[in-house]
C-alpha cells in the first residue's frame, strides 16, 4: 500500500496510509527534519499500514507543501503538532521522529503527557548540553546564514543530498526544493536554527525517562550530525529502551535503508504490543 498524496488539516499539509485490516492500535505520528518533508515517510508509511497501523505524516509549517506559520521557531512547530493532533482527533499515538523531528515531538510528547503510546527516536538529540553542528551554526549565525540559503539552487539542493546519502533522487530534490526555493521557507529554516537553544531543554531533563512507554533508538552507526553517542545516552537515560543501530548507514536512514527502518519500526511496535 502507498502512502496517499498530500491532504490538509491545521493549516498542515500531510500524508497519510489507512491500513486495510486496522488492528486497533494507535496511529503513528511521523516528524521528519531538515531538509525534509513528509515525503522521506513514504516508504515508513505504507509498511505500517500494511502491518494494521494507520500512519500519518505532516510537513512541518514553511516546509514542503504547508504554509510558513511566522515566525517559525521551535516553539510554534510544537504548537503546530499539537493543533495537527487534535484536529484529526488523535487522543494517543506512536511518535516516530527524526533529526530536527525529534526536537520538536520530543517537547510536544513531554509537554502532552499520555499523548505518546511509544517513541522511536532517530538521528536527533534532546540534551540541554547539546552543541550543533557546523551547518547549523552556519545557519544560525546572523548574515552567513541568509548568505547560504540565497545563494543555494534547486540543483545545488541535488548535490547536497547525493553528498550525504546513496538513496536520494530528482524526485526527492524536488520535494526538498519546495521549502528553500522559496524567500518565506528560507526565512522559516533561519527563524528554526535561530531558536534551537539547547538550554531550553533543561525543563525536560528526566520527563522522556517519565512518559514510561516503549522506546527504540534507530540510528545510522556514521551518523556525523546526530553521533550514535546521543543514541546510547537517551538508552541510558529512558529505562527500558533499546538501540538498533544500521551498519553502513549515516544521518539520513530512512533514505539510505528504506525498507530496513520500515521493518525495525513495524517489529518494534509488534514485539511491544502497540
Amino acid at each position: 500500500m502507498e502512502a496517499a498524496e498530500p491532504q490538509s488539516a491545521a493549516g498542515l499539509a500531510y500524508r497519510e496510509a489507512v491500513p486495510a485490516d486496522p488492528i486497533g492500535t494507535p496511529p503513528v505520528l511521523c516528524l521528519h527534519g531538515f531538509p525534509e518533508t513528509s515525503y522521506m515517510w513514504r516508504r515508513a508509511l505504507a509498511a505500517l499500514a500494511r502491518s494494521g497501523r494507520r500512519a500519518i505524516a505532516p510537513d512541518l509549517p514553511g516546509f514542503g507543501d504547508s504554509p510558513p506559520d511566522p515566525p517559525g521557531t521551535w516553539e510554534r512547530h510544537v504548537e503546530a503538532v499539537e493543533r495537527f493532533r487534535r484536529a484529526l482527533g488523535i487522543d494517543r499515538c506512536v511518535l516516530v521522529v527524526h533529526d530536527w523531528g525529534g526536537l520538536i515531538g520530543l517537547r510536544w510528547a513531554c509537554d502532552n503527557p499520555g499523548a505518546a503510546a511509544a517513541l522511536v527516536i532517530s538521528s536527533t538529540g534532546f540534551f540541554p548540553d547539546g552543541r550543533w553542528h557546523g551547518l547549523a551554526r552556519q545557519l544560525r549565525t546572523e548574515g552567513d546564514g541568509e548568505r547560504m540559503l540565497a545563494e543555494i539552487t534547486r540543483e545545488g539542493v541535488a548535490q547536497m543530498l547525493n553528498a550525504v546519502s546513496r538513496g536520494y533522487d530528482d524526485t526527492a530534490a524536488d520535494e526538498y526544493w519546495k521549502t528553500l526555493g522559496t524567500e518565506a521557507g528560507r526565512r522559516g529554516v533561519l527563524e528554526l536554527y535561530r531558536s534551537g537553544e539547547f538550554e531550553k531543554l533543561a525543563p525536560y531533563e528526566g520527563k522522556l525517562a517519565a512518559l514510561g512507554v516503549p522506546t527504540m533508538m534507530l540510528w545510522g552507526e556514521h551518523d556525523v550530525f546526530a553521533p550514535v553517542a546521543g543514541a546510547h545516552r537517551l538508552n541510558h537515560e529512558i529505562p527500558d529502551s533499546e538501540v538498533v543501530m544500521l551498519e553502513g548507514a549515516g544521518h539520513f536512514i530512512y533514505a539510505d535503508e528504506p525498507d530496513r527502518t520500515a521493518e525495525e519500526i513495524v517489529a518494534f511496535l509488534d514485539r511491544s504490543g502497540v
